[in-house]
């Protein structure tokens, strides 16, 4: 009597192709929920330009502010009012006094509705404020 060691009919070259489709879902889904979270401020469209200025410098984590098109203003995702805004702005630049303030506008604001953000932030001793634009192609 002998002993077979294997199944019949030799070795089985089939690739199983249900261990990458379970392994390529769970990447979709860690996709799907990490994105969400990687934008800062809340969503506005931004204005275009046709020049912009490359980022690079040594703060690469500004404060993010921004202004809907209802004209609610948010730092990072907090809506804040005047006040909240100054005082919220005045306690961070306290922490780091050259930290880069980067200012998101809504294009469909007037100027008017930016430049009394902008005063707030000077009042809070801001020293460097950028605007957020998109680059026109």
């Amino acid at each position: 009597m002998g002993m077979s060691a294997g199944p019949k009919g030799g070795i089985k070259s089939d690739i199983n192709v249900t261990p990458l489709v379970d392994v390529v879902l769970v990447l979709l889904i860690i996709f799907m929920v990490v994105t969400p979270m990687l934008q800062r401020g809340k969503s506005v469209e931004l204005p275009k330009a046709t020049e912009i200025e490359k980022e690079g410098g040594k703060d690469a984590d500004p404060i993010v502010l921004s202004i809907t098109p209802d004209k609610k203003v948010f730092v990072e995702n907090d809506q804040v009012d005047d006040q909240a805004l100054q005082a919220k702005l005045s306690e961070e630049l306290a922490k780091d006094p050259g930290k880069k303030i980067l200012l998101k506008g809504d294009n469909t604001l007037n100027v008017g509705d930016v430049r009394k953000v902008l005063d707030v932030a000077r009042k809070s001793k801001a020293k460097q404020i950028a605007l957020g634009v998109e680059e026109k192609k």
